[in-house]
């Protein structure tokens, strides 16, 4: 009995002293790399100083494993320059690594890599043993894959790296436990010698922990299909450093055992066709089916519209909402009955940059289209919408791209939540490009995620018209199926596309022009070269801007109408063959003349424009006359030259005066003003009510 005491009493002694052991962490220098290190997960210090350019880092939240573990470390916000501890676990290679600036650390990109490695906080995770001592692996060592030695990789882990561009093949293993031996070379010998590492036992739930990586602040987190239950807890917020703000799940639901139904359905981070996603009373293969119309070799002709989708390709949006919003393109493309006579549809992904996936000639139909949309694979990222309808506006719509000129140009935003960057501007260029910005927005804010949102009211921001037309918000993705019908109505109805009409292309410009004896027939010519130079800005068709021309002394002759001359050439060599005619100044009659001959034959949708040029005081009144076009919707601009009266030229300007009046000394100076008129023309047709 006495013995059993004693041994009972040694026993909980040594239970105590183990209890109370501190892990002893190892320090590691600025410069090691993680595939230095043989260990496939530990815990280790980095020190002071490792914010430095000669530490390279290659990738973004996933790291390859030639870089700096520390500088790494320091790079994802898990310590700062101070140093710390850092846990490191060992992942897959990956097919191509995304270089960022964060945390006063610049990463580069690699296409790939054969191993990867995570960055999370120091403190041990449950049941895991780390090593008090990393092994490295000498610059003669050889690394020997033997029966006994395999790399764990994990669904969780597997699930984030299928987030990225290019699947990387691994193995799913839900709870493993295993020694992993490696055989290296001593460098002093020639004879291997094993090295074997504590027994670790993994769970796919601990995985799931690792393989978290944060995304940037103000980025919104996506989960499971089921919103606000156990089973929509994120797996990106476990590792995730506090550098910004992201909804947060309850951390409860990832200590699930790896056994329990929750913890299957984290596994599960695919959308299976026929499962019922929520109760609402219908499943996903209500979204799949799209009744099939009838197939036009050359498209639908009353569609005729050159489109392009910008598609969320965010980290924010995960697997299965990507899948979905592809399933959701292929169904709008099959709907719109894509072909040369009539839609044309590219798409351009965004995340932290944009890049075209195909443009408007790449495919010719619907079907090969919506073969090309399946092998889309996801950017990942931000939502960088600003700078993808930049890049848009820049580069989409060209000729080289498959852009044809008649039909109008429409850019669909589908977004995830709301944008990482601001829109407004961005925007604003290509509205006043001609472009006729759509958005489809999917689950927005909420009330206490709005103070998150960069930009209030973003899509009224943005949208050609904040009448509605233009925006649908869908409060589920698993109901986006149900704007298919309703948005490939708005793209297909043309007259209602009005962003298509510039201040470029939508205008009747009225020249009416001072023939009187003391312009000159050299004079007059260089009236009509700075009639020819305006003209010459504007796109002009029977459709886009019109060009007539009055001229008038005492009298007023219509030299042509909007609808004699249907071409830039022909206009400009009309305007060239116009004969100088000499006389008196009776600029009021003019005006009425140019009302009653040019204007009240102007099309209903046209914006009427007067440009009224004279050299000197009208013998005539001319304010009844131009408040009467002004009433009558004609926005006129006065041009005085040499004589020409101040008073009359700000009277017949519409307000404000200053923006609609010029007045140069010599008719050699006109030239000036071609650049300023237009910039005006444009300024105020950009400020128009978008409602």
């Amino acid at each position: 009995l006495g013995v059993f005491l004693t041994c009972t009493y040694a026993a909980k002694e040594a239970t105590k002293k183990t209890k109370k052991a501190k892990l002893y962490v190892p320090q590691i220098d600025c410069d090691v790399k993680a595939g230095k290190i043989i260990n496939p997960e530990f815990i280790a210090k980095c020190p002071p100083g490792c914010q430095d350019v000669k530490y390279r880092v290659y990738g973004t939240d996933i790291y390859a494993s030639f870089s700096s573990v520390c500088s790494a470390a320091i790079h994802s916000g898990i310590i700062d320059n101070a140093g710390g501890k850092i846990l490191v676990q060992k992942v897959s290679g990956h097919s191509g690594y995304r270089g960022s600036f964060s945390n006063g650390v610049r990463s580069l990109s690699l296409p790939r890599w054969r191993e990867s490695f995570l960055v999370a906080e120091g403190k041990p995770r449950k049941g895991v043993t780390y090593p008090s001592t990393l092994e490295y692996s000498s610059s003669k060592s050889t690394v020997v894959k033997s029966g006994k030695y395999f790399r764990l990789t994990f669904s969780r882990i597997h699930s984030y790296l299928s987030y990225q561009t290019s699947p990387v093949p691994t193995t799913q293993i839900a709870t493993t436990t295993t020694t992993q031996t490696t055989t290296t070379t001593d460098p002093f010998t020639t004879t291997p010698k094993p090295t074997t590492t504590p027994v670790t036992t993994r769970t796919a739930t601990a995985a799931a922990a690792a393989a978290a990586k944060s995304r940037p602040a103000l980025h919104r987190v996506r989960d499971t299909a089921f919103r606000g239950t156990s089973t929509s807890s994120s797996n990106r917020n476990i590792l995730r450093p506090s550098t910004g703000i992201q909804r947060q799940e309850p951390a409860a639901a990832f200590r699930k055992p790896a056994g329990s139904p929750v913890h299957l359905a984290m596994e599960t981070d695919l959308w299976k066709p026929g499962l019922s996603l929520f109760d609402t009373g219908f499943s996903s293969k209500e979204e799949l089916n799209t009744k099939p119309l009838e197939s036009r070799s050359q498209g639908n002709p009353n569609c005729k519209v050159d489109l392009s989708f910008l598609i969320d390709g965010s980290w924010s949006i995960g697997k299965r909402r990507f899948q979905i919003q592809k399933q959701f393109l292929s169904n709008v493309a099959e709907a719109l009955d894509v072909g040369s006579a009539g839609p044309l549809m590219g798409i351009v992904q965004y995340g932290n940059d944009p890049s075209t996936e195909f443009n408007l000639k790449t495919y010719a139909n619907s079907k090969d289209i919506r073969n090309a949309i399946e092998k889309i694979p996801q950017k990942g990222g931000l939502s960088n919408v600003g700078m993808a309808l930049s890049f848009v506006n820049k580069n989409f719509f060209s000729d080289a791209n498959g852009n044809r000129g008649g039909a109008p140009n429409v850019v669909i935003v589908m977004v995830d939540g709301w944008p990482t960057d601001k829109v407004e501007e961005a925007s604003r260029l290509a509205r006043e490009s001609g472009i006729n910005i759509f958005f489809v927005t999917i689950e927005g804010a909420a009330e206490n995620e709005k103070q998150n949102v960069i930009e209030p009211d973003f899509v009224d921001k943005a949208v050609c018209r904040t009448n509605g037309f233009y925006s649908i918000n869908v409060p589920s993705w698993f109901s986006l199926h149900k704007a298919v019908q309703p948005l490939v109505k708005r793209v297909c109805d043309t007259d209602r596309l009005v962003c298509s009409k510039t201040c470029l292309n939508s205008a009747d410009i009225g020249f009416i022009i001072d023939g009187s004896s003391s312009v000159g027939t050299g004079n007059f010519r260089t009236v009509l070269q700075f009639v020819a130079n305006i003209s010459k800005e504007f796109e002009i068709s029977d459709t886009d801007t019109r060009i007539g021309a009055v001229q008038y002394t005492y009298e007023q002759r219509l030299e042509f109408g909007f609808d004699k001359y249907s071409s830039k050439q022909d206009v400009i060599s009309a305007i060239k063959r116009i004969s100088y005619w000499s006389g008196g100044t009776s600029t009021g009659a003019a005006i009425s003349y140019a009302s009653e001959q040019l204007f009240n034959k102007s099309k209903p949708n046209k914006r009427k424009i007067m440009i009224l040029i004279t050299d000197g005081r009208s013998y005539d009144d001319v304010r009844v006359p131009a408040m009467t076009a002004h009433q009558n919707g004609v926005i006129a601009y006065s041009i005085g030259i040499a004589w020409a009266a101040q008073d009359e030229l700000e009277a017949i300007a519409t307000d404000p005066d200053k923006e609609h009046s010029f007045f140069v000394d010599e008719f050699d100076n006109l030239y000036q003003f071609v650049n300023q008129l237009i910039q005006n023309i444009c300024t105020e047709f950009n400020s128009q009510p978008r409602n």
